[in-house]
């Protein structure tokens, strides 16, 4: 039995969606394979994608960025609880340290937990990094000017990144500089489920009305103007929160029967931030997207221009997306064709083989 230890950021669910086609690529590849999943991801969300035999250790991985909400860094509350992580660094390494060798795997695949590069270095086992960003690379732009306590948080953070022997560098990404070792690979995704005309069925609205799917990825939102949405002639809307009753043309995604990893198929255009798995889904599934910047954000820049070269996509501002004013984005959106210039292959058989040479 090949056994690979998983550590996940559990700072949505993106990363999970980069890890999950690549271990199902590995198992054609790798006779036995099981995966220790280290990760505060729910576990339904592996239970939907996940192939290969696997458990779950729901034990937080990194800190990422605090949020308030999902278009907002709470900047200071996210370096305080950096701070936080790193008191008694070194007792917290050794025990994770301990953990993977009581399961003696094989390899120690990261995306993209410094905690987790370090201690399987320790361990003494092979650590591979598979990610589009790293968090010192986050971290850089939220920095105070002349902040040593920031600087130092950084510098341990790209310390730990070099225990690495390889990152498997995504596309679109940051360069990832602490990483010695690096390879580029393609885009990587999830596929997306195949539609069935019963399930448009159920949305409300005209049957010919384009759906939109409004959904910001892990992190929720807690309410929109829904009178205002409700409003936005020529659609029918999918949200990913509660709706009140009332509101003709709004559905809410966890009243339909089906798992969400089945929505997106459903849906014409999708209205979210710019994150790698929803831009380079959308862009792979030639769906029109519809997005709302946060703009301090160290991967949202190439992951818009990403999203213009390859796909159809135009910027809502914050103030228009909690106003309910999208029609015009909307509409302009909806009538842009695709560009000519064609994505890049996908990466997921490259980042696999890359895998497998360890195992």
């Amino acid at each position: 039995m090949a056994l690979i230890w998983c550590a996940i950021s559990g700072h949505g669910f993106g990363h999970a969606a980069q890890v999950i086609p690549v271990l199902n690529e590995l198992a054609r590849d790798v006779p036995g394979l099981k995966v220790i999943l280290r990760t505060t991801v729910p576990e339904k969300f592996f239970a939907s994608w996940l192939k290969v035999p696997w458990e779950i250790n729901p034990v937080n991985q990194d800190i990422g960025c605090v949020q308030k909400g999902p278009l907002r860094i709470d900047v200071q509350a996210t370096w305080e609880a950096y701070a936080r992580f790193h008191e008694g660094w070194e007792q917290r390494v050794a025990a994770e340290a301990r953990a993977i060798a009581s399961r003696a795997p094989k390899l120690v695949l990261s995306n993209i937990s410094y905690l987790a590069i370090e201690a399987g270095a320790r361990a003494g086992l092979p650590t591979v990094a598979l990610a589009s960003l790293s968090w010192d690379e986050i971290l850089r732009p939220l920095m105070a000017q002349e902040n040593q306590d920031h600087l130092s948080v950084v510098r341990h953070i790209q310390g730990s990144y070099r225990f690495a022997d390889l990152l498997i560098r995504l596309t679109p990404g940051l360069p990832m500089e602490a990483f010695h070792h690096r390879i580029g690979v393609g885009p990587i995704c999830l596929p997306l489920a195949v539609c069935q005309s019963s399930w448009r069925a159920q949305i409300d609205g005209h049957p010919d009305a384009p759906i939109v799917l409004v959904a910001l990825g892990g992190v929720p939102l807690d309410f929109l103007p829904y009178d205002r949405i409700a409003q936005v002639s020529g659609y029918r809307f999918l949200l990913d929160l509660p709706i009140p009753d009332g509101f003709r043309g709004l559905r809410s995604t966890s009243s339909l029967p089906m798992g969400f990893e089945s929505i997106p198929a459903i849906a014409d255009i999708v209205v979210s931030k710019p994150g790698y798995a929803t831009v380079v889904e959308t862009v792979m599934a030639r769906k029109p997207l519809v997005y709302v910047r946060r703009y301090n954000f160290a991967e949202e820049a190439l992951l818009v221009e990403f999203s213009h070269r390859f796909g159809r996509s135009v910027e809502l501002s914050k103030e228009d997306f909690f106003s309910g004013a999208w029609k015009e984005a909307l509409d302009e959106v909806w009538a842009r064709p695709f560009p000519e210039a064609c994505p890049p292959e996908s990466g997921i058989r490259h980042a696999a083989e890359l895998i497998a040479k360890y195992l």
